[in-house]
């Protein structure tokens, strides 16, 4: 009898972006607050985003106190708890939608949200939505068991992130539990759009590279396709927000950025 092979949703995060780098190619990862530019234009940049090539969507969940955010993420989420925007009402729209977006779902927000929704509940409401993973950026590694243990009891993957400060033995502790793939971050601070990445990005990137089996996504700061050229096959996918953000406020349309940045990533960093 034939038995269908049946993947977890931590796992299908990882195969997205494996699949964007057989097709020769970067994985694309942007991301966007909920609620933003409006809590019913956020859904069209959402169907955008997926149709313009996106590999995994990240969105971010509004929080009072986004202490990892940069200006240009901060304010578009202020912007959106001021609209009403809640973790609730993302997660059942996602449920309505689901099987529509070709891209795997990641929220990303702050413990105190997912704390407040229920560890179990907000897995289990998460799983039903079609989201993939999650990542949360005041989480570190020594406190997560009771969200790692929540999530794992639906597949869902915890996503690290490791940065040019998180030594060899710290990323390797990372990569025992992680799964879906690794968020590098390419400056210490903020997020926000950079003109240049560091010089440090590389090692750091080498460094993940030894230490963890799971795709690589540079994130922070990134603005530019260019930017990548000096970082070659070290990494397997590319996070974007302030960027995209700017982008929406001023041009009003996902679209356009999405092209921006499909041909050139594909041809400068592979």
């Amino acid at each position: 009898m034939h038995t269908e092979h049946i993947t977890s949703p931590a796992d299908r995060l990882t195969m997205r972006i494996r699949e964007a780098n057989r097709q020769g190619r970067k994985a694309l990862i942007p991301f966007l607050p909920a609620g933003f530019p409006d809590s019913g234009d956020f859904w069209r940049q959402l169907d955008e985003l997926d149709a313009g090539g996106a590999d995994v969507l990240e969105i971010g969940i509004p929080f009072s106190d986004p202490c990892a955010d940069g200006p240009v993420v901060e304010q578009a989420s202020l912007e959106s708890l001021a609209r009403g925007t809640t973790l609730r009402g993302v997660l059942e729209e996602l449920e309505r939608r689901k099987g529509r977006y070709r891209a795997g779902i990641v929220l990303m927000g702050y413990l105190n949200p997912f704390l407040q929704y229920g560890l179990d509940a907000l897995a289990r409401d998460a799983a039903r939505a079609g989201v993939e993973g999650f990542i949360i950026p005041d989480l570190p590694l020594e406190e997560d068991a009771l969200c790692r243990g929540a999530l794992a009891a639906e597949g869902l993957a915890l996503i690290p992130l490791v940065a040019s400060n998180t030594d060899e033995d710290r990323m390797r502790a990372y990569a025992g539990v992680a799964q879906g793939y690794v968020y590098v971050v390419s400056v210490m601070g903020t997020t926000g759009a950079r003109t240049d990445l560091p010089a440090g990005v590389t090692a750091t990137l080498e460094r993940a590279r030894r230490c963890f089996d799971l795709p690589l996504a540079l994130g922070f700061g990134v603005r530019e396709p260019e930017q990548l050229a000096a970082c070659g096959d070290r990494l397997d996918a590319v996070i974007f927000g302030s960027a995209l953000i700017s982008h929406i406020r001023t041009q009003g349309s996902a679209a356009s950025f999405m092209e921006r940045w499909r041909r050139p990533v594909a041809e400068l960093v592979l």
